[in-house]
């Protein structure tokens, strides 16, 4: 890792994730010579990126950020995963791996999912320039797995690359579609890396005890980051 990589740290605001929490983050100062061996590097030490920055939590009492991933050749599709997959492919869904994204192909899409799901907060309302920065990094590549009903653009999950595979960053989908778009998402993803050779799809963080994390666990076999240590859950 750079010894010369240069870092600040946020005041500690009320949690994203679980109620009565507060965070902060430590995160990478602008301008700074970051590359996607580094990135890969510091995803061993709970980092994410954000625009052409990378973050992780450094709160003062709380470790439940844990960074999850799926070895792709061992997943494994719950029942439920099965009969979803099958009913969705009945009715015409398919993906497209966009290696080229333009973000006002998806604005409509994303400004639906952010009114319907996230209203009350930071993101809301949705503007094309916040979707533009989870799209750009100049050190970075980033791609758009695309999710269709027929010729309908009903998902989209914007993807980095590493050089062990892929790692979710933002995932938007029809708010109001009979389908678990989310979960398909993911068991799409997992066949773009087996497809693809490669070795990892990491999904971002799973936080034990909030609600909107809760579905990372239903992937199974995975991989946690734990004290630094990638440990097994089956």
């Amino acid at each position: 890792m750079s010894e010369s990589l240069q870092l600040a740290i946020t005041d500690l605001h009320p949690c994203n994730y679980l109620n009565d929490t507060q965070e902060r983050l430590v995160f990478t100062l602008p301008e700074q010579p970051l590359s996607a061996d580094l990135y890969l590097q510091l995803m061993r030490y709970n980092f994410r990126r954000s625009s052409a920055q990378l973050y992780r939590p450094y709160c003062p009492s709380c470790q439940a950020c844990q960074s999850v991933r799926l070895a792709s050749s061992e997943f494994r599709l719950s029942a439920s995963q099965k009969r979803q997959l099958n009913r969705a492919e009945k009715a015409g869904w398919r993906w497209h791996w966009q290696q080229s994204p333009d973000a006002s192909v998806y604005f409509d899409l994303y400004q639906r999912y952010i009114a319907a799901r996230h209203s009350d907060g930071v993101m809301f309302p949705a503007a094309i320039s916040h979707l533009q920065q989870l799209l750009d990094c100049n050190w970075l590549k980033v791609s758009v797995f695309e999710q269709y009903l027929g010729e309908q653009l009903v998902g989209a999950m914007i993807l980095d690359h590493v050089s062990d595979g892929i790692s979710l960053v933002y995932s938007f989908f029809e708010p109001e579609s009979d389908f678990s778009l989310g979960t398909l998402a993911v068991l799409g993803a997992n066949q773009l890396c087996q497809q693809q050779n490669w070795e990892f799809l990491y999904l971002g963080y799973w936080v034990d005890g909030s609600p909107k994390m809760s579905y990372k666990s239903k992937f199974r076999p995975q991989q946690r980051l734990c004290a630094g240590i990638w440990q097994s859950f089956a």
